[in-house]
């Protein structure tokens, strides 16, 4: 039976094999005419390279939508920019260069390219192709979307290749140093969306060069390198027309004061010894210009249940409020808000009375300032959302704005839309925003729109301190480098220096 069976097999093997042969190739594998811009990105090693069908793998064009708008006169000139996400969707741009023709394409037109011939090069730092000629440009469509791609600016300086000839957006970024009333966009500026400084870069012939300055804005731009130190790529956003500055304030609001840290959950009881660390952006008398923090617990167990119907203002065991009212604090200097065991992690740990304590308050014996029962833990240990907010004086209701505020974790019954909007309100920090910084839309609460950034929940009972490192400047009234949460293991026998020094939010 075997050997009846595998004669019929032989045979069909042979007629494949005769088949295949006979037409000189297998027709499954005939080769797209389309490489996409990733692979011929890829095809740069530090030399020129003429882009014939064997470089390119077979193929001889690419497709990609336009981003470049010559109209602003901010862009390189000659340069017709597109981008595409044909490989491994990662989205990659080229510049062309075709000469005064590139002012005929705009944003959102669809192009094949015929780049066969052409020379793929780096001209004054700039990834181009050149030798194109227009012909070789056929429009597909025009009036295609392009996507928002926010991109911090750290990572931009990280691989400039990378995203070299993309359109992206910079989100709540301003300049570094904080313009002057006159000061106009024209030059070489920084700017800061609080993961670094990336150079801005609008010529003085720009349509919008004289532009005011802003304080506050989302800038869209395209990516462009030029060469510096031993041929190191340093990138540089350009504008395209005065539209692509979005500016979203005119005015600076300096916090008075920020949270630095915390420990919601020392190693032991909690009773009485958890509490929060905040710093100070200027003198502070408060005896004349009272504070009030109230911490959030939601944990399944916290009465009153359900949504917030009254803010930060709920009362129970879900808010907790105390009064900043005695006191002073020094500019740039750590002060403290908790019970009154002032020990670094719990029963049996170090003192540290020695702090500035501007509050000590005893909440397992005693109801919040104004709204909060007492309690034998501020804080949800459950994983459920816990969140504490700084408040301009001692009156706090459901529509009182805080000055600052963090949130841990995002369980339990925190924002909804339904019957009615309820939640917790935020203000403008490194982590929310009170407008949606891409849509503008308004998003007052925490969890609401864009604003879903928490920390994470660390595990119970061992005394973790959150430690959040940033870096806060009081000339700009803004955060230069966003907080970042920093778990620090405390033991009994931790001193002050370890929640209070390397690491720890800086003022500048």
């Amino acid at each position: 039976m075997k050997k009846i069976i595998s004669i019929p097999l032989f045979l069909l093997t042979l007629v494949m094999v005769w088949s295949c042969n006979k037409n000189g190739n297998y027709p499954g594998g005939v080769v797209s005419p389309y490489i996409s811009i990733y692979d011929v990105k890829d095809l740069y090693k530090g030399t020129d390279v003429t882009l014939t069908k064997d470089k390119l793998y077979g193929s001889s064009k690419i497709t990609g939508v336009v981003v470049s708008d010559h109209s602003g006169k901010n862009l390189p000139a000659g340069l017709l920019v597109m981008q595409d996400k044909r490989r491994l969707s990662e989205l990659r741009g080229i510049s062309i260069n075709i000469g005064n023709d590139a002012a005929n394409y705009v944003p959102g037109d669809s192009l094949i390219v015929d780049i066969e011939g052409g020379i793929l090069k780096r001209d004054n730092g700039i990834m181009q192709i050149t030798g194109v000629a227009s012909s070789n440009i056929k429009k597909v469509s025009s009036g295609n979307a392009l996507p928002v791609n926010r991109i911090p600016s750290n990572l931009i300086l990280a691989n400039p290749d990378k995203y070299e000839g993309t359109l992206v957006v910079i989100v709540k970024a301003g300049f570094n140093p904080l313009p002057g009333p006159t000061d106009v966009l024209s030059g070489d500026k920084l700017l800061n969306d609080g993961f670094s400084d990336l150079t801005l870069r609008t010529e003085a012939a720009a349509t919008f060069a004289s532009n005011k300055a802003p304080f506050l804005a989302n800038f869209y731009g395209i990516v462009f390198n030029k060469l510096v130190n031993d041929n190191q790529l340093q990138p540089q956003l350009r504008m395209r027309t005065g539209v692509d500055a979005v500016v979203l304030s005119s005015t600076i609001n300096v916090s008075p004061v920020i949270i630095t840290g915390f420990i919601s959950d020392v190693s032991g009881t909690d009773g009485n010894f958890e509490y929060i660390q905040l710093m100070a952006t200027q003198d502070i008398n408060f005896a004349t210009t009272p504070y009030s923090v109230v911490v959030t617990n939601n944990a399944n167990a916290s009465t009153p249940t359900g949504f917030p119907t009254n803010g930060w203002a709920m009362g129970g065991l879900r808010t907790y409020k105390m009064n900043l009212n005695t006191g002073t604090v020094t500019k740039g200097s750590f002060f403290y808000v908790g019970g009154t065991g002032k020990l670094i992690n719990g029963t049996g740990s170090t003192n540290i009375a020695a702090a500035n304590w501007i509050k000590a308050y005893n909440y397992t014996t005693t109801d919040g300032e104004g709204f909060g029962t007492k309690t034998s833990g501020l804080f949800a240990n459950s994983g459920n959302a816990s969140g504490l907010a700084v408040f301009s004086g001692t009156t706090v209701t459901a529509a009182t704005v805080p000055v600052d505020v963090l949130f841990v974790a995002t369980g339990g019954s925190l924002y909804t839309t339904t019957p009615s909007v309820m939640g917790y309100r935020i203000c403008n920090t490194d982590w929310y925003d009170i407008k949606n910084p891409i849509t503008l839309e308004d998003q007052p609460f925490y969890r609401a729109g864009s604003n879903t950034i928490n920390m994470s929940y660390t595990t119970s009972d061992l005394g973790y301190f959150y430690k959040m490192g940033g870096e806060y400047s009081v000339s700009l009234g803004r955060w230069m480098k966003a907080r970042s949460q920093n778990n620090v293991l405390l033991t009994k026998t931790s001193v002050l220096s370890e929640i209070e020094g390397t690491g720890s939010t800086v003022l500048k």
